[in-house]
């Protein structure tokens, strides 16, 4: 019998399973050194953890002539991707613009990515002095780093206090490995990081700015507690939305809730100017509350389309179907399947050239046709949205004109070592598992197969 998903993922649109196995359970996270993530570009190039902190700085390959864009190996440890763009650009002396990045890495792990700096010389990285950060020059670039030279993700997973036998453990990881392999891959949820898991309130705050009320929004993200976090934070956080005073709650919101802080002192200025509050955050955080919430969408078309037994992996009349590259990216090529198609179109994705995709909710991307656009249609209905409502007139720069995402992704290069004792949980066993993930994929959303977790905060997800 199938194990039963928590109630929590349920709330962010993970509401099944693909595969059923029992899972191993255990424990990730215990340690920043238990989940290392490694970014690959398109060329080959992959940005190692192993590099020392920086002492001696050695001169990258210089081209004949200057170009602007010095292209570095950025390792953090525990570090939230935008906060430490920021803080090594203030020490830089530079815009926090100026530094483009391929992805957001965990936050709750030790990760290396590749990063440019515009205008910045290679002994200028002497000036970056921040613990659990490391920046190792590696060449010059004309163009900055973008998402578009970003192939995947390695990563190095350690998962402890494992309940079971070592034969029960590995007999677990094999039968999971082997049906999604039968699948062809796993659902491309969008994984609980998008949403927060100690905290899961992104998507709520994208759903009220969707449907325009924006004091909601910014009190849920101000003043919504949780369960999940620390005392004087949840404290905090129900004071404020019972007193509803945003100069008040600058007196007693914890220094280290930086995002909050910044509404909070524009909110004590302006009580009624939430849209100014919200452009006091960092872009990519506006934008994210409501990608969260078009995520969520997706997260629910996607479980509806596995509890009514649609193939991820055969298109259906009405479905589209995006071409993919000879990365194995998805391109913005594609089609719907039709009557007079589909057989053509099942072949492409039987060779893989081709993916099943679903809606990411826009103004401007339809919904699906035939039976999986009329489960989108009844899903959106429940949420009291339409597509329209995307665009959002004043925060005109988070409106979101949608586009299409694969269904079903790959899980390449799996390995896993042989379960051993765990060094920190007596009579406890730990595993390692090892794979790659294209961009825009998560590594929880693999896990979560595995190990079927019961409390997904407590399983550290």
């Amino acid at each position: 019998m199938p194990e039963q998903v928590s109630e929590l993922e349920k709330n962010l649109g993970m509401e099944v399973y693909a595969t059923q196995t029992r899972g191993i359970g255990g424990v990730i996270r215990f340690f920043l050194e238990d989940f290392v993530v490694e970014e690959q570009l398109l060329d080959g190039s992959i940005a190692k953890t192993s590099i020392s902190a920086v002492t001696t700085l050695v001169e990258p390959p210089h081209p004949e002539a200057w170009r602007k864009y010095l292209v570095c190996v950025l390792v953090k440890r525990g570090w939230d991707t935008i906060l430490a763009g920021r803080r090594i650009a203030q020490q830089l002396g530079i815009d926090f613009r100026d530094i483009h990045m391929a992805g957001i890495k965990d936050t709750r792990a030790i990760t290396a990515q590749h990063i440019s700096l515009k205008n910045v010389g290679w002994k200028d990285l002497e000036k970056v002095r921040l613990e659990g950060v490391m920046l190792q020059p590696v060449g010059y670039s004309h163009r900055p780093v973008s998402p578009h030279i970003l192939l995947g993700n390695h990563f190095h997973i350690t998962i402890r206090n494992i309940q079971l036998s070592k034969t029960e453990t590995e007999e677990r990881i094999r039968e999971t490995w082997k049906e999604l392999q039968t699948l062809g891959g796993f659902p491309n949820f969008f994984g609980h990081q998008r949403f927060g898991t100690v905290r899961p309130i992104t998507h709520k705050v994208g759903r009220a700015l969707v449907k325009k009320n924006l004091e909601k929004a910014a009190l849920t993200f101000l003043a919504e507690p949780s369960p999940f976090e620390h005392e004087d934070a949840r404290e905090a956080r129900r004071r404020l939305m019972e007193e509803k005073d945003f100069s008040k709650a600058l007196e007693f919101f914890p220094k280290r809730l930086k995002y909050e802080r910044l509404m909070l002192k524009h909110l004590a200025k302006r009580p009624s100017d939430f849209a100014g509050a919200f452009r006091k955050l960092p872009a990519q955080l506006r934008r994210l509350f409501v990608q969260a919430y078009q995520s969520y969408l997706f997260n629910r078309f996607l479980s509806r389309r596995m509890r009514l037994g649609i193939s991820l992996n055969e298109p259906q009349i009405g479905d589209f179907v995006v071409r993919m590259d000879k990365f194995g990216l998805p391109t913005p090529k594609h089609e719907t399947a039709s009557s007079s198609n589909i057989d053509a179109v099942k072949e492409e994705v039987r060779k893989g050239r081709a993916c099943v995709a679903l809606p990411l909710v826009g103004y401007v991307q339809e919904l699906s046709r035939g039976k999986q656009g009329e489960s989108e249609e009844e899903i959106l209905e429940e949420e009291h949205v339409r597509r329209e409502d995307f665009r959002i007139p004043f925060l005109k720069e988070i409106s979101l004109k949608g586009r299409l995402r694969v269904c079903l992704a790959s899980l390449k290069d799996f390995t896993f070592d042989q379960p051993r004792e765990d060094s920190v949980n007596f009579s406890k066993l730990m595993v390692r598992l090892r794979f790659m993930l294209i961009r825009g994929c998560y590594a929880t959303v693999v896990l979560r197969e595995f190990m079927k977790p019961r409390d997904i905060v407590a399983a550290g997800f």
